[in-house]
């Protein structure tokens, strides 16, 4: 009797090709949704004031403006040297941490706008407030290019997470296979447990506060912060305390692991997105709000001060952690693992 063969199981390397045209099409969508945000930067800089409208208070510190857009375009431009990373062989052999820090402060910068702006919109679609009196009677910009920017932000974190999803796959993914009750005991899981108590108790500080903001409360707030509430800034507030509540359950479900079956990298990615949302955007508004010092109703209030800076330790405690349990992890498995 004569068998018929078996077909050929397709080599792993069949998929290569579809993956890395997957890849460099990415690449090119994060570097050109870059591009109008750095040439609308350039201009200001340059004196331009497309965008601007007359009375903008944008134009009543033009030094500080400079240099706060000056900051902006090398932050955008770090976007394009990330994607090129993400990409090319030379990147594989980039330092872990080289590559992680940079990559975890843009997705701590861009998801709150990917989830806030949209959320925003559906805010206006809605019939909720969105233009506060301060903005009606003296503009900040002009409609279109919060438009352009902030798709022009989401585009980019979309295409930048994926590729930074497809690297870390290929580079680390063995360290987060399997589910939490899989993970082996570690003597450090009291230190782990402790120090994710202590996060998650500080987080109520931010966490509480940004609900009350989201619910109405103007505890705390500046004059000027009150003036421009409206039903868009609530909806962001929620989506603040959101990610506050991320980083901390994420890193609670890798202290206690307890029995669950839950896949490892879930836990992960709520720590990398909760933690880098909290500490990033704390640093930024703390910075926004210290730089607004001459006019007394834009001064910062002492709450206001607490609050970013507790989100700025949480934030950065909980990424301290998930690093050192991917360490230890990483360790576990080797000179394989600890090479990689």
């Amino acid at each position: 009797m004569t068998r018929t063969p078996l077909a050929p199981a397709p080599a792993p390397e069949a998929a290569a090709p579809v993956t890395d045209r997957l890849r460099t099409a990415l690449r090119g969508v994060a570097i050109v949704f870059c591009l109008p945000y750095i040439v609308l930067k350039t201009a200001w800089i340059s004196g331009s004031h497309v965008g601007i409208p007359a009375g903008s208070p944008l134009l009543d510190h033009r030094t500080p403006m400079a240099v706060a857009n000056g900051a902006s375009v090398l932050m955008d431009s770090a976007v394009v040297v990330i994607a090129l990373l993400l990409t090319q062989a030379w990147g594989r052999r980039v330092p872990a941490w080289l590559l992680a820090l940079p990559m975890w402060v843009a997705t701590g910068l861009l998801l709150p706008i990917m989830t806030g702006y949209p959320l925003q919109l559906l805010v206006r679609l809605l019939g909720g407030k969105t233009v506060n009196k301060a903005d009606a009677g003296r503009p900040f910009l002009d409609e279109w290019v919060f438009g352009v920017v902030y798709t022009g932000f989401i585009v980019q974190g979309l295409a930048l997470g994926t590729l930074f999803a497809l690297y870390a796959r290929d580079r680390w993914g063995h360290l987060w296979q399997g589910t939490l009750r899989e993970l082996p005991d570690s003597p450090t899981s009291p230190a782990l447990r402790a120090a994710a108590v202590a996060a998650s108790l500080l987080a109520l500080v931010p966490g509480t506060l940004h609900l009350l903001w989201a619910a109405g409360s103007t505890a705390g707030l500046n004059e000027s912060r009150i003036q421009e509430r409206t039903s868009g800034s609530a909806a962001l507030e929620a989506v603040f305390a959101l990610f506050v509540a991320a980083g901390v359950a994420g890193i609670l479900l890798l202290a206690f692991r307890r029995n669950s079956a839950l896949p490892l990298r879930v836990p992960l990615v709520l720590a990398w997105g909760g933690s880098g949302a909290t500490a990033c955007w704390g640093g930024w508004m703390s910075i926004a709000s210290l730089s607004n010092v001459d006019d007394l109703a834009d001064r910062p209030t002492a709450a206001m001060v607490l609050i970013y800076a507790v989100q700025m330790l949480v934030g950065t405690l909980v990424m301290t952690l998930g690093a050192y349990f991917l360490v230890e992890r990483s360790a576990a498995n080797g000179p394989a693992g600890r090479r990689a």
